[in-house]
């Protein structure tokens, strides 16, 4: 009888959800655990760098996993901290003003050696030696402002903030190094700020949708928009070394990983790092095959073929799966084609995050439901309860995940079960307390017990209802799960993080449009689903 399958169909809904992958599902697929993590913050140069880093030990015989584009200095950080990765690029200054919260002296050679000495003591962390340039930031406005306003200085910036529109990255305005630090030394406050992510706010600035912008001196945008760069003139921005950040645990069971990274010590200068940038944000090019050619041309590496670099390589996050951040100038549909084989991983391991998650949804949230409708003095507030969760931010929620669980698959996971949840609780409290009055009324009239009415009755007749809740968070499952890339759990979210980084259209689309398609052929699956569980009856009405 069909009003008796549902509450079978939907266990099986969720087990299969949660086990189609295999009882690995939840492990990094292919991770190697003696393999160096390697991770990067979701900006160009630090994917630039963090490449570097992981073709110069691959070519050392080291394995890599790339853990790239995390997100901002305290994502990235927690990561390193609770051992999710083994290894970033970072910068002397960022590391004593945003994760010390101290001065940093003016000298760069003694900033190194604060900030050396701090991270040792109190989080057993190594730097390593410092690269060779220095990043520092670059607060840029349009020529024909500067000469306008006469502003060659961030003094004289201090002066016309208020009738001024910045566009800052949201690290920038939240760190002691960036926008409160400008306030503080320079009473620079601009009559609106907005947050702009670093691969926007350059194209916001040329267009006149804000008058001020933070960069990097290293920025190959700045020569490309022939931008002028306001001078520090009372030293505020501390020295900004870049150097290998790494946990103690790495120096101590990979020498050999750190000696590779030491060779690149003093190798780099602002400008060879300035025009490596320039060939990945403004020629669109791929950031393995730059990262390639830089170790090439610094010696550091042998051969000439770029289609090799970032070779094969296990791990998740932006490249991980094998798409590597960057696109040249080809067509979508070409794009899309010649990736065909990464963009499948990828969408193997969106379903991953998406099967998971709704498959522990259902039998968390079902039973919930059907618990509710028996306790309904309390079910209201328990509902609001559980819908307060999708009040939170999404990459927040990722964010949170960080210190309790890491970074990878698993925080992704539970982060979106507890998006599921609303929607399916939510529905199958209504239909089960809405299923057709007088049918369960005939029920009872006749003797079934509660039990029976439930299993036969009420639950059949509330399975349409039950379904839509679940195709609900199926869809906003397949949507959010792109977000989990900048916690590096892999996934459709890998080309649209990294594009988003480098200004990369074609690569954004490359995993926009297959979520969306994945989200359709979801919604599609699931509604065969409800026909299967729907009585006919139901059905016909």
């Amino acid at each position: 009888m069909r009003q008796a399958v549902l509450q079978p169909t939907l266990l099986t809904m969720a087990v299969l959800a949660i086990s189609f992958l295999g009882p690995s599902g939840l492990q990094a697929q292919g991770a190697d655990r003696d393999a160096v993590r390697i991770g990067s913050k979701n900006f160009g140069e630090s994917y630039l760098l963090a490449e570097m880093f992981a073709q110069l030990l691959e070519a050392r015989g080291v394995t890599v996993e790339r853990r790239l584009g995390l997100g901002a200095t305290e994502i990235v950080f927690q990561a390193l901290r609770t051992g999710a990765i083994d290894v970033y690029p970072e910068y002397t200054g960022t590391g004593l003003l945003a994760i010390l919260g101290t001065d940093p002296p003016a000298d760069a050679g003694a900033a190194y050696r604060q900030v050396s000495a701090a991270f040792r003591a109190r989080y057993d962390l190594r730097w390593l030696p410092p690269l060779g340039f220095e990043n520092t930031y670059a607060i840029a406005v349009r020529p024909a402002m500067a000469d306008s306003l006469a502003l060659t200085t961030l003094s004289g910036l201090a002066e016309v903030a208020a009738e001024l529109t910045a566009g800052f990255t949201p690290d920038f305005i939240g760190r002691a190094d960036g926008l409160p630090g400008l306030r503080s030394a320079y009473g620079i406050d601009p009559g609106e700020v907005r947050s702009l992510l670093q691969a926007v706010k350059y194209e916001a600035l040329v267009a006149g949708d804000v008058d001020v912008i933070d960069g990097y001196a290293t920025d190959g945008r700045i020569a490309r928009y022939d931008l002028r760069v306001l001078e520090d003139d009372r030293g505020f921005f501390p020295p900004y070394d870049a150097a290998p950040l790494a946990t103690g645990e790495l120096v101590r069971t990979h020498p050999e990983a750190v000696a590779a990274l030491s060779e690149m010590a003093g190798l780099l200068d602002e400008a060879f790092v300035r025009g490596l940038n320039a060939r990945v944000e403004v020629e669109g090019a791929e950031v393995s095959v730059v990262a390639g050619d830089a170790l090439r041309e610094l010696g550091l590496v042998e051969g000439t073929d770029p289609d090799g670099a970032g070779g094969a390589s296990s791990g998740e996050g932006s490249g991980g799966d094998g798409l590597a951040p960057g696109g040249g100038a080809e067509g979508l549909p070409a794009y899309l084609w010649t990736r065909r084989s990464e963009l499948g991983s990828m969408t193997l391991r969106h379903l991953v995050l998406v099967g998971w998650s709704l498959g522990l949804g259902i039998l968390l949230a079902v039973p919930l439901g059907l618990l509710l409708e028996r306790r309904r003095q309390v079910a209201e507030g328990v509902i609001r309860g559980v819908g307060l969760l999708q009040t939170i931010p999404s990459i927040a929620l990722l964010a949170f995940m960080i210190p309790l669980l890491g970074i990878g698959v698993v925080p992704a996971v539970v982060a979106l079960l507890l998006y599921s949840l609303f929607p399916i609780v939510r529905n199958t409290y209504t239909g089960v307390r809405d299923a057709d009055p007088e049918a369960v009324a005939a029920a009872r009239a006749l003797g079934m017990t509660e039990l029976q009415l439930l299993g036969q009755v009420r639950l059949p007749l509330a399975a349409p209802v039950i379904m839509a809740g679940i195709r609900t968070a199926a869809v906003i499952n397949v949507g959010t799960a792109t977000l989990a890339a900048f916690i590096g759990a892999g996934g459709l979210g890998d080309p649209i993080v990294a594009g988003l980084a480098l200004s990369n259209t074609t690569q954004v689309l490359s995993g926009a449009l297959p979520a969306a398609a994945l989200a359709l052929l979801v919604d599609a699956g699931l509604a065969g689903v409800e026909r299967a569980v729907t009585p006919r009856g139901v059905q016909e009405v």
